[in-house]
């Protein structure tokens, strides 16, 4: 059996999830997807946490992506499901899945926006249309909602605070969980659509002359939801002048409520600063609770 190459961040995140027993199979199962997909597995590609993420090529040379989740992450269906309902629109193409392997085999995209480092406002602008051509209205998808995952959002943050003593002040958690409170009230079914639900540099990739989305949460909510994600990044920026001219140019661009895409950053910020403050990602779990101190100012 061959030797894999596993990145550093994935190999930690499996040990720290008592996933041991993953790495030391991951060989055999990538020679099990090669046969009964037949393809051949290349280079992992570098970045991901959740996932093995590697260059694949098909048996005809078609060039595609072999990603396995974490046994701890191994429910893809939310994904698949986001990911068969945007058929390779807004989203990266689903070419084949095993939801028993946690295997997906998707299309092949060119760079990250973040290795194109471009000026943020161009960010921004790419991140909007990329989003826009995601959202749309869905029936019985299964999927989570906006209200749904706004409640789990609220436990999240309640029990994080409390079990990392406190990283920030008692007056920024209490203005996230009104605001999440407040986005939980308005979820309307009637006005809910399909959302990627983690929108971010990371997860957008050249396609063609445009952009294509990857990972994708999956969620049936409010297409302000994604922008919130927008508002969450970048926390460095929002430390200097007025952290809502974030929102208003993001409201701009794609004609939303201005208010609820401040709100949904608000909490999005809240909940991934402490997540990073708990898996000692840093400085950004600190950046973003220094901002979300800020702006409960």
């Amino acid at each position: 059996m061959r030797k894999i190459d596993v990145p550093e961040q994935v190999r930690s995140k499996a040990r720290a999830a008592g996933a041991g027993s993953w790495l030391d199979e991951l060989p055999s199962l990538v020679a099990k997807v090669e046969r009964d997909w037949s393809l051949s597995v290349g280079s992992p590609f570098s970045g991901g946490t959740e996932a093995y993420v590697a260059q694949a090529t098909l048996a005809d040379g078609t060039p595609a992506v072999l990603k396995l989740l974490l046994p701890q992450d191994g429910d893809l269906s939310q994904e698949v499901t986001a990911l068969r309902l945007t058929n390779g629109k807004g989203c990266v193409r689903l070419l084949r899945d095993d939801e028993t392997l946690g295997a997906l085999l998707l299309e092949r995209l060119g760079r990250s926006l973040h290795e194109l480092s471009l000026p943020i406002e161009q960010r921004h602008e790419i991140l909007c249309t990329t989003s826009a051509r995601v959202w749309r209205p869905v029936t019985d998808s299964g999927l989570p909602t906006g209200a749904e995952k706004g409640r789990w959002l609220v436990d999240f943050i309640t029990a994080t605070w409390e079990e990392l003593d406190r990283p920030c002040s008692e007056r920024a958690v209490d203005h996230a969980l009104g605001c999440a409170e407040r986005r939980i009230g308005a979820h309307d079914d009637e006005r809910a659509m399909l959302v990627h639900g983690d929108v971010h540099q990371w997860n957008t990739l050249e396609a063609g002359t445009g952009f294509k989305l990857v990972d994708p949460d999956g969620l049936v909510a409010e297409a302000e939801y994604d922008m919130g994600i927008i508002m969450r990044e970048d926390p460095r920026e929002l430390l200097q002048g007025d952290a809502r001219e974030r929102s208003r140019r993001l409201a701009r661009h794609t004609g939303l409520d201005e208010t609820a895409i401040w709100e949904w950053g608000v909490v999005e910020r809240m909940s991934t600063g402490l997540l990073n403050t708990k898996d000692d990602l840093q400085p950004t779990g600190r950046e973003m609770l220094a901002v979300a101190d800020r702006v409960a100012e």
